[in-house]
């Protein structure tokens, strides 16, 4: 419903602007303008969906080689008592645990079409253990909060919308998401631990916690003693031998057990195909709305505006261009995905701005969209703290991923 306000206030407030800009300017030239948009911008969203097929064919094909090798299943027994102390309500062994860290495994590659089905499944198991049929668990919030903290290893989706834009190095942004998307996620929990009173100083979530931010500190220290050019260097690298590293491990775990490896990469690979075909009407809605927008000059008129600000405030203002894409995140990961690629058109793949709104993109996640779907999917109507710790989760990875972008990109 959010969305729909949000598409129909694109158009209108585009038209109001251009027939100002007509009448009072005498500017004969916007509403050719906002229509010749309407038809690149659809074109350009059926060509991102396209070469968005092959990516989602081969990760969704990947994926199922991983499950079919046992190392889903593997992970999920390394995290479970982790997972007991963030999910006390649910009783060690219980199946939504494997269902829990499959979406969540999905949101870590970046599949954030894949993993919504799988969150469903997961969200119906939570319900069955739920006392309150109408009313969120505080297994269902610290789950949602996961989801909406965007937690992301693997951004393949903006990597491949990174090439399609011409960036000469795509996987230049996996570092910095990591980063950014950690630390939306670890204030996500803490929020929510803090809310349901989970005890954070428990020696497990003490190690684990602890243990991953020492890891990116260190991280984030190393590459500050690094030069720009050597930073970029290190991070492509890393990005792709990690990648690759993922794909052998997961063909290897598959031969040991035996696993017909082709025929298991098919199966899976045939979902990635379906899903690229679904968003093809979704990004072509939102890219137009964009397009009419920016084409009539209101996006102009918004970020100046909001530059003009932040200037007067005697602050940098060169990351304001890059907003959208986080305010829109929330809302909607379709509008949002827009935003990032009209950042990239505008300014360009491999400008500041162009590598930010990647960052956001990959830094959380839909709250709202993620909240309606989920909770509405099982009859929740009471969502209790769910929206407030969603959105201080949102919050945190956006003023991360702005400070990181400095520190890479800057």
């Amino acid at each position: 419903m959010v969305l729909n306000y949000i598409w129909v206030a694109f158009f209108l407030i585009a038209f109001a602007i251009a027939v100002v800009r007509l009448v009072f300017m005498g500017d004969y030239e916007v509403f050719p303008a906002i229509m010749s948009s309407t038809f690149d911008t659809a074109r350009t969203a059926f060509e991102i969906s396209l070469g968005l097929t092959g990516v989602l064919t081969l990760w969704m094909g990947i994926m199922k080689v991983g499950e079919r090798g046992g190392v889903v299943n593997a992970l999920a027994r390394l995290l479970g008592p982790l997972f007991k102390r963030l999910f006390p309500e649910v009783p060690e062994g219980h199946p939504v645990v494997g269902s829990i860290f499959m979406n969540i495994s999905a949101n870590m590659l970046g599949l954030d079409n894949a993993a919504t089905p799988l969150g469903l499944k997961a969200m119906e198991g939570l319900q069955e253990l739920n006392a309150k049929k109408d009313t969120a668990s505080n297994a269902m919030i610290m789950f949602l909060v996961l989801n909406t903290s965007g937690l992301t290893l693997i951004p393949v989706s903006i990597m491949v919308y990174r090439a399609q834009q011409g960036a000469a190095n795509p996987t230049d942004i996996f570092i910095p998401i990591l980063l950014a998307t950690f630390c939306s996620t670890l204030a996500g929990i803490v929020v929510t631990s803090l809310f349901q009173r989970i005890n954070l100083l428990n020696r497990t979530l003490l190690l684990a916690l602890g243990g991953v931010t020492l890891a990116m500190a260190g991280v984030i220290y190393g590459f500050s003693c690094l030069d720009n050019v050597m930073m970029e260097r290190v991070g492509t690298t890393s990005a792709n031998v990690i990648l690759f590293t993922i794909i052998i491990a997961f063909i290897l775990a598959a031969l040991r057990k035996r696993v017909n490896v082709y025929e298991s990469f098919i199966e899976g690979a045939k979902t990635g195909f379906d899903t690229a075909v679904r968003i093809i009407p979704y990004l072509v809605a939102i890219l137009v709305a964009i397009g009419v927008f920016r084409a009539s000059g209101a996006m102009d008129f918004l970020i100046d505006g909001l530059k003009w600000s932040v200037s007067a405030l005697g602050f940098d203002a060169e990351w304001v261009g890059a907003l959208p894409t986080a305010i829109m995140k929330p809302l909607s990961g379709s509008g949002a995905r827009g935003m990032m690629v009209d950042a990239m058109t505008t300014y360009g793949a491999d400008s500041f701005v162009g590598r930010l709104s990647c960052i956001f993109q990959g830094s959380t996640d839909t709250t709202f969209y993620i909240l309606a779907v989920y909770f509405g999917s099982v009859g929740i109507r009471y969502t209790r703290h769910a929206v407030a710790a969603g959105l201080l989760a949102d919050l945190a990875g956006v003023v991360a991923a702005i400070g990181i972008a400095y520190l890479f990109f800057g």
